[in-house]
């Protein structure tokens, strides 16, 4: 706030608390003098809900006390933190390789949020189930048959044997153990058997992957059986 914007204010604030209206002309231009150091940075009003005269009619209505500059900066200095804190960067337009211009660019959103002149971007929350999946996407999967193509499964099988050995099993028909729960460790379905650490007074300490339970397996290959029955029996 300028000069001119402090005195509106202060003349605002007057009409509502008189006690901090000041007759000598001398005290009048020391109090817009030490106003406007104080407040100098402070807009009177912002586009998306920040205003010096709403924030001191609410501490004249529910305070006591008259009312100080700090009275009027803090309430604008949570304002900024609230902004800055729902605020999630965008990636800026300009070109990465220019550090300086993709710097000022950041910067320059970050203060237009800051100062009220601009919304906070926040991310876009991830979509769950079904329904919330991009038609292209599917279409997409429905190609290639999984979201992680064929080279990188094959370059990802040497760090995990178990799921490459199961997707191998998986591709020359037999039966996913995975797709069932197991009865054995009650482990859903797309979960590993788990085995139970044993402490010495008998009771469970913990649970650790462990290899597929027999009894999970001979789960999923009979219900597999099943279902490739009852279509010849329709």
């Amino acid at each position: 706030m300028d000069r001119r914007e402090i005195a509106a204010l202060l003349a605002y604030i007057g009409r509502l608390d008189p006690r901090t209206i000041r007759t000598d002309q001398g005290e009048a231009k020391d109090q817009l003098a030490q106003w406007h150091a104080l407040l100098g940075d402070v807009p009177p009003a912002t586009p998306h809900g920040w205003d010096a005269l709403v924030a001191a009619r609410k501490h004249i209505r529910t305070s006591p006390y008259p009312i100080l500059p700090a009275d009027i900066a803090r309430p604008w200095e949570s304002y900024r933190r609230d902004r800055l804190a729902r605020h999630s960067d965008p990636t800026p337009s300009a070109d990465p390789d220019d550090q300086a211009a993709w710097t000022a660019e950041l910067v320059g959103t970050r203060h237009a949020v800051a100062t009220g002149t601009a919304q906070p971007a926040q991310a876009r929350a991830i979509t769950t189930g079904r329904d919330g999946i991009n038609p292209r996407l599917k279409a997409r999967l429905r190609e290639i048959g999984s979201c992680i193509p064929p080279a990188a499964r094959a370059a990802l099988a040497p760090y995990r044997p178990a799921r490459a050995a199961r997707e191998a099993a998986v591709a020359q028909g037999k039966a996913d153990a995975l797709s069932v729960q197991c009865e054995w460790c009650l482990a859903q379905p797309g979960e590993p058997c788990r085995r139970r650490r044993i402490g010495p007074d008998g009771g469970a300490r913990g649970t650790a992957q462990c290899a597929t339970h027999p009894s999970r397996l001979e789960l999923a290959t009979t219900q597999q059986a099943e279902q490739v029955q009852q279509p010849a029996v329709a």
